[in-house]
């Protein structure tokens, strides 16, 4: 078993913070020592665990990631919005260190220890509302999804779940079935969980009678289907992303979300928020469902919680939570102490530092200088998002038609110019972009100098 020794090329011997800020190339990206690592994972792992760029890290830390090679990448896509704090980030490795010294690991359900409870606690505190909240954690975005619709069933009596157009939501069979991408995460998997139903989703740039008419007619159609061939009287919870992620970072027209949330109030629908890859200051308020004044049921929350632990949370109303028998609910690892400390590490990171504000900063960067790309280049057929979840989507010059071949030449030319990008949409055509909340500006104005030089040579 080989180790990090004689790996990196350079005389950082950590990750955090402290790593040179500064994309540097020693090698062809992969280098020599990645591909040879890349063969290992092929003879050992499964193709289906893919890889969007065959880098082997060790060390990350800032707006940069290291490889084996000793090259620096700048980091436009922290772990898919996990390590929005930074890698290694100082709070988190101080609280974990000190937990692993204590104990790993005795199950909550089993004996309970301090640090859930304080999560929880802050949890109820942080998420929108004044309601009293109950919380309870498990480890993965999709668990948090799937147990969200066990309460809500629970607590309703009803079986309906309904979900949207570009909707994703996680790769367990509930989670597949309510995610509507069929490849790669539903292709093959199939039958799919029963009582499930989509409806339209309120996509601006791509909604036949424009931006100015998505809202008020994509909520009609969405709740005419909801009661014409569901029945309201039957649906448990309507699940929707404030955001949706891997479909497309696709933002839903203003008013859209209020009326699909009144409906559901006037219904006795539960209003879930996956809020799993917005969530944590990602969108520039601490949680997306803010910008409207969206106040969910149960909302769910993974990814940037802990800073890179297996750690996610699903917290609502007290009735709702409450209304589930003793040990309905629960899971050996949900809520380990390490990645419990991990998350208190996180939340005061991001009131200390207010890395709210600084998500702000970064999309009043991005946006700007991407809607002047745009205005450049008919490629970028649109620009979208908050903070610093932003997109763009490309497509085929003079038409809305979608262009995932020039989207993976993109994404190629800036993997090997060092920076990090990752690839969204229903359609494959869509760059999606999550620096860490703690990249410094000279990096991420760095990084979209590479990205427009890739568009503008695709």
């Amino acid at each position: 078993m080989s180790g990090k020794s004689g790996m990196s090329g350079t005389n950082d011997t950590h990750g955090g913070p402290a790593l040179p800020q500064e994309r540097r190339l020693r090698t062809e990206i992969p280098g020599p020592r990645s591909r040879e690592l890349l063969a290992r994972k092929q003879a050992a792992v499964p193709p289906g665990i893919g890889t969007t760029l065959p880098v082997f890290v060790t060390r990350a830390g800032g707006g940069v990631v290291v490889d084996a090679d000793g090259n620096s990448l700048i980091d436009f896509g922290s772990g898919i919005a996990v390590t929005s704090v930074g890698n290694a980030a100082p709070r988190v490795v101080e609280r974990v260190t000190r937990q692993v010294a204590d104990f790993t690991h005795t199950c909550f359900m089993v004996t309970p220890y301090e640090s859930y409870v304080e999560v929880c606690e802050t949890l109820n505190r942080l998420t929108p509302g004044d309601h009293e909240k109950r919380t309870f954690l498990v480890n993965s975005g999709a668990e948090a999804v799937e147990n969200a619709v066990k309460v809500a069933r629970h607590a309703t009596g009803r079986q309906a779940v309904v979900v949207f157009d570009h909707g994703y939501h996680g790769r367990t069979l509930l989670t597949m079935t309510l995610t509507a991408k069929n490849m790669p995460y539903k292709d093959g998997f199939g039958p799919f969980a029963p009582e499930v139903y989509r409806v339209p989703l309120a996509y601006p740039f791509r909604w036949p009678t424009g931006r100015e008419n998505c809202a008020e007619e994509a909520a009609a159609q969405a709740i005419d289907m909801i009661t014409k061939q569901i029945g309201a009287e039957k649906v448990a919870a309507v699940v929707i992303e404030p955001i949706a992620g891997e479909g497309g970072f696709i933002e839903p027209a203003r008013g859209f979300l209020p009326r699909v949330l009144e409906f559901c109030r006037a219904n006795g629908i539960v209003f879930v928020a996956d809020e799993v890859q917005t969530g944590f200051a990602r969108t520039g308020d601490l949680f997306a469902c803010e910008d409207e004044g969206i106040v969910p049921d149960l909302i769910c929350t993974a990814k940037g919680i802990a800073g890179g632990l297996p750690l996610a949370a699903v917290t609502g109303r007290a009735e709702l939570m409450d209304s589930v028998h003793v040990s309905g609910l629960g899971g050996t690892f949900g809520g380990n102490p390490l990645a419990c400390e991990a998350a208190l590490g996180v939340f005061e990171t991001i009131e200390r530092d207010d890395l709210v504000g600084r998500a702000r900063h970064i999309g009043s960067v991005m946006l700007p200088r991407l809607r002047a790309l745009a205005e450049r280049s008919e490629l970028v057929g649109d620009v979208r998002g908050r903070g610093a979840m932003i997109a763009i989507e490309l497509v085929r010059p003079g038409t809305k038609e979608p262009d995932p071949v020039a989207t993976a030449a993109v994404a190629r030319r800036c993997h090997a110019e060092g920076l990090l990008v990752l690839t969204a949409g229903t359609y494959g055509n869509v760059l999606r972009f999550l620096p860490p909340l703690v990249m410094p500006d000279h990096l991420l104005e760095e990084g979209l100098g590479i990205l427009e030089k890739a568009i503008t040579e695709v």
